[in-house]
């Protein structure tokens, strides 16, 4: 990568300062002709990983961005005993199919209500005592109904089910010829194995699910800097093989001690990412202790408040940049940590180095994140986004601790508590983010004439812009009636 104008190369800025310019481009198709697979390979076939934020990623946001071939972090804070029950749910998923979520018709419209809108699929499963199914139930279904009408009084149409051999075609061509969008898949013994749509059976044919060395799917988990053994080894027996040692100020003596006991305890095979990060010597530092990779964000999130709270920090589009050339000397990686709001961030956080890009409120927003559905005033939909360092945050953390030292602790808060993060139409769902994000990003590379992730940081030519430089490539236009 490299500036238009040589002078920028010392100047900071963010992704909203920055655009690429075009270039020549010898393939034919952005999807035959460009590879987005990741530079530093863990298994993912996208660059594209989730924040741990408590938020953000759970075992369904994990296993379904697992699926699209991204990599969830659990957050650090969850118990071990929640951990690994979520870390046992995400191996236990299928892999070629989205988990149904399921009733029995003994159970009431509230009940299916209730649960229809954790996944994007919207639809609940009616199963009987051996979890075969006999009916399947949308949205349009259990609405103007009374909530506490039994499941199993509803009218059902006949259920289409298809075998778990069927292949992405004809699962595709069976549901066009029965006019349905969604279809439950059943093994031999017709028990419900998965549940397909049709935009599911397009994705996976494009993207490469992300699956450990166990055969399963993958999954990341946050630890803390402090007494992290424990959950770091009953994590690894799990099969989980990727950590991030994960603390605001990721530049400390504590960080450095953690990463060389995490090596001395657990040894070289397991991927270790260490953060967060801004400067090319923490970089070097981090990896020279041992992690693989380093997260490097401080203050560009959009529930953080680091920046105006300490003055501490760096715009995003050069801390990437910069840490990313210092990464690689040692052969290393970056995860670009905050401040994506568009697709048009992926492109140039990965323009700019990184191997990876994280992304949390994008997902925050979604069916399969971890919050409940809310409801405003006008009926919207939306979820609750917090930050890592907030007051909620913080409180969830230091429950366990004595009032007095909770008290303490709640004086170092930095970030939003609370914040409403909407459903957007086109991407309520992670399959609906990743679809936007990676179709941006394959489009950008043949504008820049690149066939894969390391010809685009090659080639990519960056120049710096006004504000209105960047209000002109927004959509902007007034319809005129």
């Amino acid at each position: 990568m490299r500036f238009a104008n040589p002078r920028y190369e010392n100047e900071e800025v963010t992704y909203e300062d920055v655009f690429l310019f075009q270039d020549y481009f010898e393939g034919n198709s952005r999807l035959d002709d460009v590879s987005i697979i990741p530079t530093s390979f863990f298994g993912t076939s996208i660059p594209i990983v989730s924040a741990n934020m408590n938020a953000v990623t759970g075992k369904r946001l994990a296993e379904t961005l697992a699926r699209y071939g991204g990599l969830g972090v659990l957050p650090q804070d969850m118990d071990i005993s929640v951990m690994k029950r979520i870390v046992a749910s995400i191996k236990s998923a299928p892999v070629k199919f989205d988990t149904p979520i399921t009733v029995t018709l003994k159970n009431n419209v509230r009940d299916a209500l209730g649960i229809l809108y954790k996944r994007s699929h919207l639809c609940v499963i009616g199963v009987d005592e051996m979890y075969r199914p006999i009916g399947i139930f949308k949205e349009k279904d259990l609405l103007e109904i009374d909530q506490f009408t039994c499941l199993g009084e509803l009218r059902k149409p006949p259920l289409v089910t298809a075998p778990e051999d069927i292949s992405w075609e004809d699962a595709y061509n069976l549901m066009e010829h029965e006019g349905i969008s969604s279809l439950p898949i059943i093994n031999n013994k017709w028990v419900l194995v998965g549940i397909l749509t049709k935009k599911n059976v397009i994705r996976w044919g494009i993207y490469t699910p992300n699956i450990g060395s166990d055969g399963k799917l993958s999954a990341a988990v946050a630890l803390g800097i402090n007494n992290f053994q424990e959950k770091a080894r009953a994590m690894i027996n799990m099969g989980v093989e990727i950590f991030v040692l994960d603390t605001a100020h990721g530049y400390q003596k504590k960080m450095i001690e953690a990463i060389k006991s995490f090596r001395k305890e657990f040894g070289n095979k397991i991927t270790l990412i260490a953060g967060n990060v801004i400067t090319e010597k923490a970089t070097h530092d981090l990896i020279k202790a041992w992690a693989n990779g380093v997260k490097v964000g401080i203050g560009p999130g959009a529930m953080c408040t680091t920046r105006m709270k300490t003055g501490v920090g760096r715009p995003q589009f050069s801390a990437v940049y910069h840490c990313s050339q210092e990464a690689k000397k040692l052969g290393g990686f970056v995860w670009a940590d905050g401040g994506i709001r568009a697709p048009r961030d992926v492109c140039l956080a990965l323009a700019a180095g990184a191997s990876h890009v994280m992304v949390g409120s994008l997902f925050a927003g979604t069916y399969e994140s971890t919050g409940d559905i809310h409801y405003d005033g006008d009926g919207a939909m939306y979820k609750e986004n917090y930050g890592m360092a907030s007051g909620k945050a913080v409180n969830l953390r230091t429950n366990i601790l004595s009032p007095f030292e909770q008290a303490k602790r709640a004086l170092f808060q930095e970030g939003i508590s609370t914040s409403r993060i909407y459903l957007r139409k086109g991407w309520e769902g992670v399959g609906d983010v990743i679809d936007e994000c990676m179709t941006g990003l394959r489009s950008s590379m043949t504008y820049v004439g690149a066939r894969n992730l390391n010809e685009f940081h090659e080639k990519a030519i960056i120049g710096v812009q006004t504000s209105a430089g960047f209000h002109e490539g927004t959509p902007h236009g007034k319809v005129i009636q």
